[in-house]
């Protein structure tokens, strides 16, 4: 039956297509390249770009977003039992949310993609992937755990799926089920999506080359420049992370050329420029990126800069905005305890922040929450508590191996205070060996603590 349909079709095509040929032959061939040109799709708009990164879990050009939540805005006005269009605007609030740090964009999204589910409340695959990446921007773990897992139920082959279940074991600290997420990953996909997260897992893992590699690949691969500067950035984290300024503020620049939004390579760049000497300059560009994108963390960061300046009013005033973000992302639905924890430990109230970190520990035990609450603990006066969630984020096994200067930092300073001092020794000086800039105010503590250990610390 097709064979009797399409038949005469294709046979008239082809007919269609010698007569096209031989007429292009006697003219010289002219007639070909504007073929081509016509053959030739056109180039996507800034929607249709935005849909792409979206559905494939990749991050989204600012303005590309803003166009597709408009006109996904208007399709469910027309059309308001169109689901495939509420899971789209949804996945897109959150991708908007997490992009600017504004909390507000996150209940958007959870209504839209509910309305999805209530729509289509079977199979609805697309729904439940963007339910699982609103709650890797939320750093809900346990929620993205749940959605990514059904996603995949509904949908084994949907690679995305398999991606952001990496964020949310990893959330988890499970991981094992991590590294057997990514397996199943790159068993469907290849390309710079999949490299930047096999870089990720690398990272956790201790695997700092293999880590640097992979993310330097994802970044030359990626075409769209919102994704690429999005890899780019990372590698700057990854080389600031070892200790490497100069390649870190390069990566952190070329971030900032390819993508001006990158607000995240921005704070970067005051971090790589502060541990080059360079403070003036370090201390506009971090006020650039809060002023656009007020990130706890990054308040966080810059008033640990001015602190170690001496300039204390300064600092506070990034405290207090510290405080004031982490209550709107709180009303957005979104956890910041873990940098809320680590600043009231360091510069607020340890016996609250280890009330925070704890609970934070119950729903999600991740490396970087035991790192915290380890530490809460430590400055809270409760030392041999301390070093058990020290060594959990220290220790391959439990923590997963990452090389971090701050969690090396963090567990020799608690065993200094236990009296343990070879451990305590070796510890600091592995943190200042991974990188001796980690931090304007804890460096500095480091080597401090290792005079007073009677030992010369690591230049």
């Amino acid at each position: 039956m097709d064979n009797l349909l399409y038949g005469p079709v294709r046979r008239r095509a082809r007919r269609a297509l010698i007569v096209s040929v031989a007429g292009a032959a006697v003219l010289g061939g002219t007639l070909a390249p504007a073929a081509r040109e016509r053959a030739a799709p056109p180039a996507p708009g800034p929607a249709a770009r935005a849909l792409g990164a979206v559905t494939a879990a990749v991050p989204a050009a600012l303005p590309d977003l803003a166009a597709l939540i408009g006109e996904r805005e208007a399709r469910v006005r027309a059309d308001p039992g169109d689901a495939r269009s509420w899971a789209v605007l949804g996945a897109a609030y959150a991708e908007q949310g997490r992009r600017t740090a504004d909390p507000a964009f996150f209940p958007r999204a959870d209504r839209a993609l509910r309305t999805s589910l209530e729509i289509a409340p079977r199979r609805n695959a697309d729904a439940a992937q963007g339910l699982a990446a609103l709650a890797v921007a939320r750093r809900d773990f346990p929620s993205a755990k749940w959605w990514g897992e059904v996603a995949r139920r509904l949908d084994p082959k949907r690679w995305t799926a398999h991606a952001l279940l990496i964020d949310a074991y990893t959330g988890l600290g499970d991981h094992r089920a991590a590294g057997r997420s990514l397996d199943r990953l790159t068993g469907l996909r290849s390309g710079p999506a999949v490299m930047a997260r096999a870089a990720a897992v690398h990272r956790d893992r201790g695997r700092r080359e293999d880590a640097a590699a992979e993310i330097a690949d994802a970044a030359a691969l990626a075409e769209a420049p919102a994704e690429r500067a999005a890899y780019l950035e990372r590698a700057g984290q990854l080389a600031f992370e070892r200790g490497d300024r100069q390649t870190a503020l390069h990566y952190f620049e070329q971030a900032l050329r390819t993508d001006p939004d990158q607000r995240a390579a921005q704070a970067g760049q005051g971090r790589a420029l502060a541990a080059l000497g360079r403070t003036p300059q370090a201390l506009t560009v971090y006020q650039a990126a809060l002023a656009r994108q007020p990130c706890p963390a990054f308040a966080l960061e810059l008033g640990e800069l001015y602190e170690s300046l001496g300039l204390e009013r300064a600092a506070q005033a990034q405290y207090d905005l510290l405080r004031a973000r982490v209550r709107e992302a709180a009303a957005g639905g979104a956890d910041e305890e873990l940098v809320l924890g680590l600043f009231e430990a360091d510069h607020g109230d340890p016996g609250a922040a280890v009330r925070r970190l704890r609970d934070e520990w119950r729903r999600q035990p991740g490396t970087a929450v035991a790192d915290a609450l380890g530490w809460a603990l430590h400055r809270a006066g409760r030392d041999e508590e301390a070093l058990d969630f020290a060594r959990a984020a220290t220790e391959g096994e439990r923590g997963g191996g990452v090389r971090s200067a701050l969690y090396s930092y963090h567990r020799g300073m608690i065993e200094r205070e236990l009296e343990r001092y070879g451990a305590a020794r070796r510890h600091l000086q592995e943190a200042l060996r991974i990188n001796p800039y980690f931090s304007p105010l804890h460096a500095p503590a480091a080597r401090r603590a290792l005079r007073a250990l009677g030992e010369a610390p690591v230049d």
